[in-house]
């Protein structure tokens, strides 16, 4: 798998993610920073492109749930996920994500320019928190994700920061 990578861009309020590759936490502050930039403003429209993610690991779940969080009181509309990958597809309909974004699953032609993001490193701490509160926010979109997510949130808040990539469930 190729390591993960995200690119990002916004016309007139209308905000693109493509994840490509392997997403895992390693991207979480990356991700974060995205999501503070996109909902510090203006916002008309949020697109997020998985046609290229090979894998996406319960971290980037979350922080793609967050979108939808965040998007509930700044957009009359649902966020668009593109995914034309069963797998990807599967693991989003799994975590309930039908109810929170409109989920296409053919191509789009997105004809915008995209720019790398860069990747942010931040302290094992940092990073913990952030991996918490994704778990946190999956565990909210239903009572099976709760179940699934419970004991690695508990896990994660019981332990040193160090070593959190290995305590994190890979989806």
């Amino acid at each position: 798998m190729q390591n993960g990578k995200i690119m990002v861009a916004e016309n007139q309020d209308v905000y693109v993610l493509k994840f490509m590759g392997d997403v895992r936490l390693t991207l979480c502050s990356t991700i974060d920073s995205l999501l503070k930039r996109i909902f510090g403003g203006e916002l008309k429209s949020v697109v997020v492109d998985l046609t290229e993610t090979d894998g996406i690991d319960s971290t980037a779940l979350g922080l793609l749930a967050k979108i939808a969080v965040n998007a509930k009181g700044v957009l009359n509309h649902k966020p668009t996920i593109i995914s034309t990958r069963t797998d990807i597809t599967h693991i989003l309909e799994t975590m309930g994500f039908e109810h929170y974004f409109e989920i296409c699953r053919e191509p789009v032609e997105l004809g915008c320019c995209m720019q790398e993001a860069p990747i942010l490193d931040e302290c094992a701490e940092s990073v913990r928190q952030k991996v918490i509160d994704a778990h946190r926010i999956l565990m909210g979109l239903n009572p099976k994700n709760k179940a699934e997510f419970e004991p690695v949130v508990f896990a994660l808040e019981n332990c040193p920061a160090v070593g959190v990539e290995d305590s994190v469930t890979r989806h």
